[in-house]
């Protein structure tokens, strides 16, 4: 009687433990099937904020079209692959999402108000993590500088030595540029500085992070030398291809 009962007992555990693990499967499947759904570039231009914005920008880049066909894509700029920082970021995109239903960014006019502040927080978080998403292209250590121009080069490997990463310098690589002040020739007259979160905290200016940057930039300045003139370049207009 006993030992029948133990071998239901364990017949029972083995049953729920086969279905669990189907189960499991199946769920996992899912999951990861939702999150390789919304880590599409489709998915990414399915709301017009983007579509009519920051993809319009995009469309006109290295990033998009180049002799060898080959693309980086939103997620693979702005989702990291590697799976513990892919799940956080879905998490951050929530808020995404929120001002999405609010309508924050719904009009031209709303997204170029908020492009600086936008464009900051990107900046931020891939400084946060070594800009982790454009290392899956393009890394220090895998260079070969004597095939970079001579500038490039040096830029190159004076930034490893420094401990720079990519979006120190790499700013505007696939977007129109905020008017905000980088400290990067010329001086850009009119330019909002946008105080990163270290430094709005030090200052104790806790409203850093929802200044907007105008919607139109400013016009910069006029070269001070024949030095400076050489190297000026004008900005674009937000918003513009």
């Amino acid at each position: 009687m006993i030992a029948n009962l133990f071998h239901r007992f364990r017949a029972l555990i083995f049953s729920g433990l086969g279905v669990a693990f189907v189960l499991g499967i199946i769920f996992w499947g899912g999951f990861n099937t939702a999150m390789e759904w919304t880590n599409r570039e489709a998915f990414c231009i399915s709301c017009h904020e983007m579509e009519e914005n920051v993809y319009r920008e995009y469309r006109n880049t290295i990033h998009y079209s180049n002799r060898t066909g080959v693309r980086a894509t939103c997620p693979d700029c702005h989702v990291p692959k590697e799976w513990g920082p892919k799940i956080w970021r879905k998490i951050q995109a929530s808020n995404e999402v929120l001002h999405k239903v609010l309508g924050s960014i719904d009009t031209p006019e709303k997204f170029n108000a908020k492009r600086g502040v936008l464009a900051q927080h990107e900046w931020d978080r891939m400084k946060s993590n070594d800009s982790q998403e454009c290392r899956n292209c393009h890394h220090f250590d895998y260079m070969d500088y004597s095939e970079q121009g001579r500038r490039a080069s040096a830029t190159h490997q004076r930034a490893w030595q420094e401990g720079k990463t990519c979006i120190d310098c790499h700013k505007g690589i696939a977007h129109t540029l905020p008017a905000i002040e980088q400290n990067i020739g010329v001086e850009k007259g009119g330019a909002v500085i946008v105080p990163t979160p270290a430094k709005a905290e030090a200052t104790g200016d806790t409203k850093a992070d929802t200044a907007a940057a105008p919607a139109v930039l400013a016009t910069p300045t006029a070269p001070k030398s024949a030095t400076e003139a050489s190297s000026f370049k004008p900005l674009a207009p937000a918003g513009g291809k």
